[in-house]
């Protein structure tokens, strides 16, 4: 299936304006469509441009008639910004396909609470479709995920045996834990949670967990799914309290069952996941099978 693919900055500056044209030239290579917009290797400070100039782009990247997935460069910092001047309503009238992460989790959030719209939590231009060497799972699962309705895979996930079904939504938690009490984070019953996130110790990520915890939130999830969590440096405070003693503390808690190795986040190897689709989710003995449906 051919796309069109419209490459766009919303949030942080392209860091390696090289990534972007890499990223063109491969999906083109790729047998699709692309559009770069303007502004994709703009800068404002540690931004893609000010503001206005990122609602512009994000205007643009959904007014063009040749773009099918809109794609954002990178995250970084920026989204969070702009949701009070979003109209999202018209967003999901389009039908395009909007896909990223990390600092995209806001957008993403806000659209499926304000629009029921559903969103793409997968690679972004620089980092994945840009990379000098792209990763052939992460670009294989992507693939699957756009131009089909359905998409099944595999993983080992570390926790009990379970066959639980709902809605899939989550992403960045930092990104998540920062929308609790506001009109962005939409309210999941009996959802599929999945959770990353990059450069926070699990200090940090057990007290996000917690504000989730305390704001009655994941006591209202069928399972919490935890991928990557990386880039963080232990202490010398810690005294053996690390990811896993975090997650064994968390298990005891939240009454909800908690895996982690879901290949999910800051990392070369990653899926894309529908945030608003639905999950059906197999484990039995760490061997997972996760069938995702409803997203078009």
């Amino acid at each position: 299936m051919t796309l069109g693919f419209g490459i766009y900055a919303p949030s942080g500056f392209a860091t390696e304006p090289a990534a972007v044209a890499r990223a063109a030239d491969r999906l083109v290579a790729m047998g699709h469509r692309v559009v770069v917009d303007e502004c994709a290797t703009a800068r404002f400070q540690r931004f893609a441009g000010t503001d206005d100039e990122r609602l512009a782009a994000i205007a643009r990247i959904a007014a063009h008639h040749d773009v099918d997935v809109a794609l954002a460069v990178r995250g970084g910092y920026g989204w969070t910004r702009l949701l009070p001047r979003i109209d999202f309503g018209a967003l999901a009238a389009r039908g395009q396909r909007w896909l990223g992460h990390s600092d995209f989790t806001a957008f993403q959030l806000a659209a499926l609470a304000r629009a029921g719209m559903t969103s793409f939590a997968g690679p972004m231009a620089a980092y994945d479709f840009g990379a000098v060497e792209p990763s052939a799972y992460t670009l294989e699962h992507c693939m699957a995920v756009l131009e089909s309705p359905r998409h099944a895979f595999d993983a080992a996930l570390d926790g009990p045996d379970i066959e639980a079904s709902g809605t899939l939504w989550g992403g960045n938690l930092a990104l998540v834990a920062s929308l609790v009490g506001t009109p962005y984070l939409p309210s999941i019953d009996g959802g599929v949670l999945f959770l990353e996130d990059v450069a926070e110790h699990p200090y940090r990520i057990e007290r996000m967990l917690w504000q989730l915890h305390l704001a009655g939130v994941l006591a209202r999830q069928r399972v919490v799914l935890l991928g990557a969590f990386t880039e963080y440096a232990p202490s010398p405070n810690d005294g053996g309290y690390d990811f896993a003693a975090m997650v064994a503390a968390m298990r005891d808690v939240i009454g909800v069952p908690l895996y982690t190795g879901l290949p999910f986040g800051h990392i070369r190897d990653k899926l894309t996941l529908p945030v608003g689709g639905r999950a059906l989710l197999r484990v039995r003995d760490g061997a997972a099978l996760v069938a995702l449906s409803d997203y078009r």
